[in-house]
């Protein structure tokens, strides 16, 4: 984001402005003379200084703070997990241990950690204790809340460096989301809800991306399937959401079905991002040239105009993947999750000499 100057400062502070962002730039080049994000870091610091300026109230200063300095402890504590992958468990703390739920949080733990994922959950009882319980402190994370009632972190992370504790569920809900390879959504209470609900929309809006979404109850549970029924029978049939966003989550009824959905949707599939007006795929391999011929026929309602690319990826961290890219409407994002799962089919993959080069393939036309 470019620096903008405050509209509303006085003429004598925009002058100013020019000396102190010298100064800021001066302390960048001290302490990261080869950061790519010192652009980023100058506007942060600016920003602060327009605050502090305006000086409008101690309060706005107060929570400016505790979130900034939750937010820096969090990256630095998360760095040394950065090449693990992760996936979020959430359900209620007020599980108790004789709960059948208990014991499928439990292998759900232990399964998670068999694939060599990391477990995060918000570090307290109930569901939380029984994946962590499962997957043991290895691969453990704990994202504590302060709560004067209930939210006491398990043994499992209890005193060890797995766990850190937020001061607002804002903070907190963003590294749940941030760090997260997939979600497995356990029953529970109004937070549980609440995380589920912001979890669709953030991935319905595009805001986050595109990861699996496990929807995990009992043999015979009705928890979900309920949640289900109320979301077809009200949502859908009032056209509060579209059709395909039902797409965006599955349920299932085991620890076992639940790491399959996770191990599915990462086939062939690695990331996504944008560049510019370009939506890119990133594929670990290329499909074959039907597969492409199909992509561009079948899924031509999210592609706004041109056609569908299939590149070798060209950024030096990730030219070992291939690109599918194309102008996606950023609209249908559970039509855009029947094309990840299209590219995982291991039927639709290039062979050995099909292998894409570094020049594009030609767009096939509509």
């Amino acid at each position: 984001m470019p620096d903008q100057t405050h509209a509303n400062l006085p003429l004598d502070f925009e002058h100013l402005s020019l000396d102190l962002a010298q100064h800021v730039d001066a302390q960048l080049e001290l302490i990261a003379p080869d950061s790519k994000n010192r652009p980023l870091y100058r506007e942060m610091m600016l920003t602060v200084l327009r605050m502090a300026h305006d000086d409008f109230d101690r309060w706005n200063a107060k929570i400016t703070l505790q979130a900034i300095r939750e937010l820096e402890q969090s990256f630095r504590v998360l760095e040394q997990f950065k090449s693990r992958r992760k996936i979020t468990v959430f359900g209620s703390a007020r599980t108790p241990m004789e709960d059948p739920l208990y014991a499928l949080a439990r292998e759900v733990g232990a399964a998670l950690a068999r694939a060599d994922m990391m477990v995060i959950t918000g570090g307290g009882a109930g569901i939380m204790a029984a994946a962590h319980e499962g997957a043991g402190l290895e691969h453990s994370l704990g994202f504590n809340i302060t709560l004067p009632f209930e939210q006491r972190a398990n043994p499992t992370i209890l005193g060890s460096s797995h766990l850190l504790a937020f001061h607002f569920f804002f903070t907190r809900k963003l590294f749940f989301i941030k760090e997260a390879a997939g979600l497995v959504m356990c029953p529970g209470g109004f937070g549980t809800l609440d995380e589920v609900l912001e979890v669709l929309t953030l991935i319905q809006t595009g805001k986050t991306p595109l990861v699996p979404v496990v929807l995990l109850d009992i043999p015979g549970g009705t928890f979900w399937q309920s949640a289900l029924d109320f979301i077809q029978a009200q949502l859908q049939a009032n056209h509060y959401i579209l059709p395909n966003d039902l797409k965006l989550m599955r349920l299932v009824h085991s620890a076992e079905e639940a790491v399959a959905q996770i191990d599915q949707f990462y086939n062939n599939f690695h990331s996504t991002r944008w560049l510019n007006k370009i939506f890119a795929i990133r594929m670990k391999r290329p499909v074959s040239a039907l597969a492409l011929k199909h992509i561009q026929h079948e899924f031509a309602d999210i592609c706004l105009s041109d056609s569908f690319h299939q590149q070798l990826d060209d950024e030096p961290a990730f030219e070992h993947l291939t690109r599918l890219s194309f102008a996606f409407s950023g609209r249908n994002q559970g039509r855009l999750r029947e094309l990840v799962d299209f590219i995982n089919l291991p039927q639709n993959w290039a062979d050995a000499g099909g292998m894409i080069q570094k020049k594009s393939l030609e767009p096939l036309s509509r």
